[in-house]
């Protein structure tokens, strides 16, 4: 027996997705906006609609928990709400600013995956709001999404029709053509399947395409397992494969330039060894702008290696320099930073949270004594 029992008409254009959480219904819409419902009475909750998207919002979806909601739009934004009260924590801008058509949680609520118009997919860390890793496909819009029960991998469908499997470091497992005219959504059983003569786990998994077909696979994620070791190994930019030099250009916003370190053999030592000579020498990079900013983001992953062997905490690190903080401060958005590198964040008129980019509701700064003890006996400790 199928009835309607109930029906919503507070947008003021096309609904584009809705989702559920136990509580909840969440929609969103090209009117800009997202309503939250109680499944209780369908009645609108006091704080929705949530408003701070300038464009369409193409998808909305919950955290396992769902105490947070997230929404992506034509505006190249992702955005995390709290759906207790409808304020927003962060938000996410996709690095090349394009419109992004799909967002998924990990089954964790540690990761989120959002995929834009322009092919790109980016990793999130939900916790910290901070790109972790990113990615692209070779065509076509990134319409779905969908990650396998246990977190260690996702899909990606495009609409050129590319089905894409990712493992949890963001390296591309598996691509093919699975639809001819684009897929239009995918999807993981929740439980895996075994093969009884080799004990081998796999999941199923469906995708369907404009090609009117829904088409079954099976992914196996063993070899995930059998790479632990060696991504653990790969931890430092010195140990990089070139392929993992890529992946890293991506995230840093400088795709352009994946082609020329391929050509040139760049791998992760090759890498931390250049200088602004060898950028416009022998890579031929001949903007300024350019060769500067690559610079700049090798010099901060230097900082990082020398943090990862180091092994100092990273909550001892301040957010925007990297670096060991010797008088930490509490900022409004709540999180701590080293109090010279904050002030010269908002001396430079920089009115937003370098954690969460939304604007700080105050610029005052509180010295965090806790921190600055903690690490002072982390040195004493380590530095004997």
């Amino acid at each position: 027996m199928v009835k309607l029992i109930h029906t919503l008409a507070d947008h003021g254009d096309d609904v584009n997705c809705c989702a559920f959480s136990s509580s909840l219904l969440a929609t969103c819409s090209l009117d800009k906006t997202i309503r939250l419902y109680s499944l209780s009475d369908f009645t609108e909750l006091p704080h929705s609609p949530l408003k701070l998207h300038t464009y369409a919002v193409h998808c909305c979806c919950f955290s396992p928990s769902g105490h947070i909601l997230a929404s992506c739009s034509t505006d190249g934004t992702t955005v995390l709400w709290n759906t207790q009260n409808g304020e927003p924590l962060a938000v996410m801008e996709q690095p090349s600013g394009s419109p992004v058509r799909v967002c998924q949680f990990s089954p964790d609520s540690t990761c989120l995956v959002s995929g834009a118009a322009d092919g790109t997919v980016v990793l999130w860390n939900a916790q910290s709001y901070k790109l972790y890793r990113c990615g692209s496909v070779k065509d076509g819009s990134l319409v779905a999404c969908a990650f396998s029960p246990d977190g260690n991998l996702f899909v990606t469908g495009s609409s050129c029709g590319d089905l894409t499997v990712w493992d949890d470091k963001m390296r591309c497992l598996h691509s093919e053509k699975a639809h001819d005219l684009g897929i239009t959504c995918c999807d993981f059983s929740s439980q895996p399947v075994s093969d009884g003569e080799q004990g081998l786990q796999y999941f199923r998994l469906a995708s369907c395409g404009q090609d009117c077909q829904i088409k079954i696979w099976v992914v196996s994620f063993t070899h995930i397992l059998a790479r632990s070791t060696e991504d653990e190994a790969k931890q430092f930019p010195e140990d990089w494969s070139e392929d993992d030099v890529s992946v890293w250009l991506c995230a840093q916003g400088l795709n352009d330039l994946v082609g020329i370190f391929k050509m040139n053999n760049i791998d992760g030592r090759e890498l931390l060894n250049l200088t602004k000579e060898s950028l416009a020498d022998d890579l031929k990079i001949e903007s300024l702008g350019l060769r500067s900013k690559v610079l700049r983001k090798i010099e901060e992953l230097r900082t990082e290696a020398k943090t990862l062997s180091s092994g100092i905490p990273d909550e001892f690190l301040c957010p925007i320099t990297r670096e060991l903080m010797k008088d930490p401060v509490i900022a409004s958005d709540g999180y701590s930073y080293e109090k010279e590198a904050m002030e010269n964040w908002i001396s430079k008129k920089k009115r937003t949270s370098p954690m969460t980019n939304l604007v700080l509701p105050s610029v005052v700064l509180t010295p965090n004594r806790t921190l600055k003890m903690a690490i002072s006996r982390w040195l004493e400790t380590h530095q004997k």
